[in-house]
């Protein structure tokens, strides 16, 4: 069994062998310091690359993102951090702090002259994305870091490093911040940077774990005393920077779990047959966490609504407040609108569900995305609102058309130009030709 083991741990430890194909340290070093001074052609080339992310970002273009995360080289400052700390080099690491710092600054200046400069000013999928981190943009930086410094690491240079930067996606975020000074959205701002703060710190530590991994040299002091000295300020900074990127992690994971279960949780225990889910909102500020739901239908007894109220911890909710409005309270916050919307929702699922087997194979895909985080941050007055397609009969002829069909009721009345941008929105966003909307009131 021993000797199995044995067996074992030996092919694992040769086939994840990192030193195999290891270029020279010194080569390394030399060229990671090369990517972390922003001077000339490098300075050059963020400038173009912000260019490029801002008009992508303004018009909506994955593609066009992608070529300018290809281009940018905002990377090397963050590996020249984490190979400062690695080897307690205390020059390349404040050499690298103010390159990241002066790379972040140029990027926020660029594209907000961009901006400001721009005709289009709406806000579209691409920078929303760029505004809400999850626990999942932590994963993307943190491994992306790892494949980074690892083939950062190799004598033949293979496509990883430009994989590398779309994945870990350092200037869209930039971008979305000049955008954001430059229409006056703060949130925008501060959530655009909490993502590339996020992406920087994990990139950094997959550089630091990689290189300790690999047993760098540590830069040699004249003395012992100036050795302890240049390391203490070292993991003082080190300190600094990352106690609040783990802060904001554990934050992520929190609320990423407490909404995975929320939902989790309404999905099971609110699934009644005379009873509907209009509207759902989870809220988390601190170790304060609620949810709070909007039902229409048969109304759900006191003591019922207890009983699902102590079914909380079992979703891993313990200490949520459950909010249920109901009855006269529903009727004061929704109106006839909202309620069509949901019917026609259901109705639209029904007929999804009947459709036979030859009209799927034979009608194009009618399926319709969930636009519900967008519209709560571009319409914060929406309350709800349905999607789908359906069918346009011409009387005066044969023919059909098939368009979107939108519905929304908002808290007040909305006036001609944002009701035309929401519909030029909607058209973008869905890239449809033809679009049916009603608002009310």
């Amino acid at each position: 069994m021993k000797r199995t083991i044995s067996h074992i741990t030996h092919f694992l430890l040769d086939r994840f062998n990192l030193q195999d194909d290891r270029a020279d340290e010194k080569e390394i070093v030399i060229a990671i310091n090369r990517e972390v001074h922003f001077k000339g052609p490098n300075l050059w080339t963020l400038v173009f690359a912000i260019f490029i992310a801002s008009i992508g970002l303004n018009v909506n273009s994955t593609a066009v993102i992608i070529g300018a995360m290809l281009i940018s080289p905002i990377m090397g400052p963050i590996m020249g951090i984490g190979l400062g700390i690695g080897t307690n080099d205390f020059d390349l690491l404040k050499k690298g702090i103010k390159n990241l710092g002066i790379a972040a600054g140029i990027s926020i200046i660029t594209s907000w002259l961009y901006f400001l400069i721009s005709p289009l000013h709406d806000t579209n999928s691409e920078l929303l994305a760029r505004t809400n981190p999850s626990i999942w943009d932590v994963f993307i930086a943190f491994f992306g870091g790892m494949a980074g410094i690892v083939a950062g690491t190799r004598r033949e240079k293979s496509n990883v490093i430009p994989g590398v930067a779309i994945a870990t996606a350092l200037m869209p975020p930039l971008c979305t911040a000049g955008f954001s000074l430059a229409t006056g959205h703060l949130l925008y701002f501060l959530g655009a940077l909490y993502l590339f703060f996020i992406n920087s710190f994990f990139i950094c530590l997959a550089t630091f774990i990689i290189v300790k991994h690999l047993r760098f040299h540590k830069k040699e002091f004249e003395s012992t005393d100036r050795e302890r000295k240049i390391v203490r300020y070292i993991w003082l900074i080190a300190i600094v920077i990352m106690t609040p990127s783990i802060y904001i992690a554990y934050r992520i994971v929190q609320r990423s779990i407490f909404e995975s279960n929320a939902k989790l949780f309404v999905a099971k225990e609110f699934e009644l047959p005379r009873t509907q889910v209009i509207t759902k909102n989870y809220f988390m500020s601190g170790a304060k966490k609620s949810i709070e739901l909007l039902l229409f239908g048969q109304d759900i007894s006191t003591n019922a609504i207890d009983s699902i109220r102590k079914r909380l911890p079992q979703y891993g909710l313990r200490n949520t407040t459950l909010v249920v409005h109901q009855g006269l309270d529903a009727r004061q916050r929704i109106d006839l609108a909202e309620i069509k919307a949901s019917i026609l929702e259901d109705v639209f699922k029904q007929e999804k569900k009947s459709d036979t087997i030859s009209a799927i194979k034979t009608q194009p895909d009618t399926s319709a995305p969930d636009l519900r985080s967008e519209l709560k941050v571009l319409y914060p007055d929406m309350k709800s609102y349905s999607l789908s397609h359906t069918n346009a009969y011409a009387l005066d002829s044969p023919r059909v058309d098939t368009v979107y069909l939108f519905t929304a009721s908002f808290n007040k009345r909305m006036s001609g130009k944002v009701k035309q941008t929401l519909q030029s929105w909607l058209k973008q966003r869905l890239r449809a030709d033809s679009l049916l909307m009603y608002t009310s009131p």
